[in-house]
């Protein structure tokens, strides 16, 4: 490991150790690799391109799609003593001057800039006249059209390679399949870029799904456990933020609507305030919540369906970012289908919107209650779980499993028998004998596999794909309008060489019984010592005007009130104390520690 990249890591940022491949991505870049970073959010991407940026000659421009996540990563920056900044439509004139001249004499480490302004030619003539020492795109997912949250302006980005042609380039993402991944490689020209993929899995989180019945009793009985805890609600419509917000706040939970229909000045009170620990609770559309690092954000409650699994795993990703435990709970019924299929058959674009419908297929599978949640989740990514998690609401309340080794036998066979070029809907049909004119016209009715499963359900044999497509022995070819494939795996149950056990569906779920609440890093430290750590960090939070978890987070505080350092060289081994906040910060903390061990 290089000396220096590990004396960043502890001095500025107040951490011992990398994360899995953030050594291996930062090296590459500092020697001027291109990179593609694939990592879960609360993994640690932002050290992948700031670390390097303190280490390059110049100054690292970072693309970044909103104006809270640039001001949220500047503060925190700044609270580390890097010398960061931004640029974007919420500075004036004279503070916009003022970045420039800091620009233009080389007093800046990291520059934070929306892709519209990037692209503008005077802007990226004045950055030709810089060093620019590598360019990061942030929320790299926005660039593909198989991305969930596709911007056009992104596109345009793969044009930097012309200018800057020696500049490295990383881009950045948590939530990409492989469909995704291959078109961001693409867009932004990084085909000889190093690839590295560090998974998807956020054990911290239990994911849950219930179905819904009564759905505000459910979310107010959920809240009820929750009453000191930060959380996201997210709705579909503003009326229902709306609603919502209020009926909360009425029962006296700090609570607050967030969504677009509010002018920009209402939106950052609410988020400020949430950032803050003013407010326990948001209220949101999908408008809210990217690049948002709370770290202590405990649960996402979903009283909606999401309309794609990418934005249900980035959403329920903003709780547990600090490692603690975290529940994402998704309120499931089959009337949210048809409302988010009406959302997206508005849209204009035909390719766009056969896109959007496979999405919202799969996020409906993932929500029926079949196999591990995580599992699912994960496959959905090409990520694969060997083993149920022990963490969701089907791992600790397991549904009944029956030997469907036979029935995914010929689910297989017959996937094959139809030159896996099929999907789910014509393969169950070919399975169950349908006498329809497209079976007869391919002459899939003289097939050995036709009407083998004529003694089961259309619910059945959908259940069965679905988990097979969990368990990653079949794959849908999304590019190619979702049709089936075999997987490697799945020779081994063809062959008879591998049994299969799996859930029989069923019609309710039952919500998992509470488990104990987990302590960080299972450390036993003085309750009565970190709620006193939390007010001294309240406090000087309020006194710099900024949230407190910019400060230190949550984990920090448990390890503090864990090993009781007593003097700034046992503080600076402590997790997330760097030198910067050692001098700015230590000594409050350090006399709350000695009064409580006097």
């Amino acid at each position: 490991m290089t000396p220096a990249i590990h004396d960043t890591l502890h001095d500025v940022f107040g951490y011992r150790k990398f994360r899995a491949q953030q050594r291996e991505i930062i090296e590459h870049v500092i020697a001027g690799g291109d990179a593609f970073v694939l990592m879960p959010t609360g993994g640690g991407k932002s050290l992948c391109y700031q670390i390097p940026a303190l280490h390059r000659s110049g100054v690292a421009v970072v693309v970044s799609p909103l104006i809270a996540l640039m001001k949220d990563q500047v503060d925190a920056l700044r609270l580390n003593g890097v010398r960061a900044a931004f640029l974007n439509s919420s500075l004036g004139a004279a503070e916009a001057a003022e970045v420039y001249r800091n620009l233009r004499s080389g007093e800046l480490d990291l520059l934070y800039v929306a892709p519209e302004r990037l692209l503008q030619e005077d802007f990226r003539t004045f950055l030709q006249q810089l060093e620019v020492a590598l360019f990061a795109v942030d929320e790299a997912h926005c660039v593909s059209q198989w991305g969930h949250d596709f911007r056009p302006e992104y596109v345009q980005l793969g044009e930097l390679r012309r200018f800057f042609t020696a500049v490295p380039m990383i881009a950045l993402t948590a939530t990409a399949d492989e469909q995704t991944r291959n078109d961001i490689i693409e867009r932004l020209a990084l085909h000889d870029a190093g690839v590295f993929i560090s998974g998807f899995d956020r054990p911290n989180i239990r994911y849950t799904v219930v179905d819904k019945d009564n759905p505000t009793r459910q979310l107010f009985d959920f809240v009820d456990q929750h009453r000191d805890e930060a959380g996201i609600v997210y709705a579909l419509s503003r009326k229902r933020v709306d609603d919502l917000a209020d009926k909360l706040a009425a029962t006296g939970i700090k609570a607050a609507a967030y969504h677009a229909g509010m002018d920009a000045e209402a939106r950052q009170r609410v988020q400020d305030a949430f950032l803050r620990d003013e407010i326990q609770i948001v209220v949101a559309t999908v408008a809210f919540g990217m690049g948002i690092d709370k770290p202590n954000i405990r649960f996402v409650f979903h009283y909606d369906l999401p309309k794609n699994i990418e934005s249900y795993y980035q959403e329920t990703g903003r709780c547990g970012r600090d490692g603690l435990a975290a529940e994402a709970v998704l309120l499931f019924g089959y009337g949210d289908i048809a409302l988010v299929r009406g959302l997206i058959e508005k849209g204009g674009n035909e390719e766009q919107k056969r896109i959007e419908l496979h999405k919202l297929n799969a996020m409906v599978s993932y929500a029926e209650p079949l196999t591990c949640r995580r599992r699912a989740l994960l496959a959905y990514f090409g990520d694969n779980l060997d083993e149920d998690c022990g963490n969701c609401d089907m791992c600790l309340n397991p549904p009944e499993r029956y030997d469907a080794t036979i029935d995914a036998q010929k689910v297989l066979s017959c996937v094959f028998r139809v030159g896996q070029r099929y999907g789910a809907r014509h393969v169950i049909d070919v399975l169950r004998g349908a006498d329809n004119q497209r079976i007869a016209q391919l002459r899939h009715n003289q097939l050995s596999t036709y009407g083998i499963g004529k003694d089961k359900s259309q619910q059945h044999w959908s259940s069965l794909i679905r988990q097979l497509l969990h368990l990653g022995y079949l794959y849908q070819d999304v590019a190619n309008y979702s049709i089936l494939r075999l997987s490697a795996k799945a020779r081994q149950v063809l062959s008879g060489g591998e049994k299969l056990h799996l859930a029989k569906p069923r019609l309710k779920v039952n919500k998992a019984e509470k488990k104990p609440k987990q302590r960080a890093m299972d450390l036993d430290y003085s309750e009565e010592l970190y709620e006193q750590l939390c007010q001294c960090r309240k406090k000087l939070a309020q006194q710099h005007g900024v949230p407190p978890y910019l400060i230190f987070n949550n984990a920090t505080l448990m390890e503090m009130a864990f090993y009781l350092p007593r003097d700034k060289g046992a503080m600076l081994e402590i997790s997330g104390v760097g030198k910067h906040k050692l001098e700015k910060y230590a000594a409050e903390f350090l006399a709350v520690i000695g009064e409580y061990c006097a």
